[in-house]
């Protein structure tokens, strides 16, 4: 997809990564839409210019998703592209993981996800175009040491785009699903809901910057290929997982009895 002039949609916007994302894809000539329960106006402003705006918006629900679809359409036009990027950490142990923790993680992490979607893909299919990008994580191919809940939405959240991708390519809807180690934001460093683990995730990889990563997400968008993984590691680690998965687990073990021992 060639961004310019497309009409874009970035949850998790007001930071991080999401807002990279929209900055990126304002440099490359998108019109777009930053969302975010706080920050994406402030975003929006420091971007600046007439193709971006910001817009509060709470994706852990459904009608929180409607809202923000029917809003961001009223803004700019027919939404080309969509990035499902907001996303929560928090939780550890089964035992140690409260309700609510476990249905903020399934509710932002994948069900905003399939509500999005739920949403986009009628005018989508009608249309016969369409782009669906979602942030998940290394996680959500290999596991998290230390977060059942983290580990479980961000599988189910690969899933999900693979479903995307193998129901509708052939209709048109192109998908991608990002999924990096450590990038620097407030989630990596212990900021509002911490990932569980992540001094693991921060010695595992090179830390990188969410604008390096931004850039190639364009990039992966504009040759429409489905992974991007900015830590090329990540590639080889699946390829082992597959290969020899009693290995991997293994090793995955010992990983986590070092964490433990600390």
């Amino acid at each position: 997809m060639d961004l310019q002039g497309k009409n874009t949609v970035v949850t998790g916007a007001g930071r991080g990564i999401g807002a990279a994302l929209a900055r990126e894809f304002h440099a490359r000539g998108a019109n777009v839409v930053l969302a975010d329960l706080a920050g994406a106006a402030e975003t929006a402003t420091s971007i600046g210019g007439d193709r971006v705006v910001g817009l509060v918006a709470d994706v852990s629900s459904e009608d929180g998703n409607r809202r923000l679809i029917d809003e961001a359409s009223a803004a700019f036009g027919p939404i080309d592209l969509f990035f499902a990027n907001a996303g929560v950490g928090g939780g550890t142990t089964l035992a140690d993981t409260d309700e609510d923790a476990w249905a903020a993680a399934f509710n932002i992490n994948v069900h905003a996800h399939r509500w999005a979607a739920k949403y986009l893909l009628p005018d989508w299919i009608e249309r016969g175009d369409g782009y669906f990008c979602s942030t998940a994580s290394a996680a959500g191919v290999l596991a998290q040491i230390g977060s059942a809940p983290y580990t479980m939405t961000k599988r189910a959240a690969v899933a999900f785009a693979e479903y995307l991708s193998i129901t509708y390519g052939d209709a048109g809807i192109k998908v991608t699903c990002l999924c990096p180690q450590g990038v620097n934001t407030e989630m990596l460093h212990g900021g509002d809901d911490p990932i569980s683990g992540s001094n693991v995730v921060k010695a595992a990889a090179d830390v990188l910057e969410p604008d390096d990563v931004a850039v190639e997400v364009a990039d992966t968008i504009e040759a429409e290929t489905f992974f991007v993984l900015p830590h090329p590691e990540v590639a080889d680690y699946m390829q082992f997982k597959a290969a020899d998965p009693d290995r991997w687990l293994g090793g995955m073990r010992k990983l986590q009895r070092r964490v433990a021992e600390g």
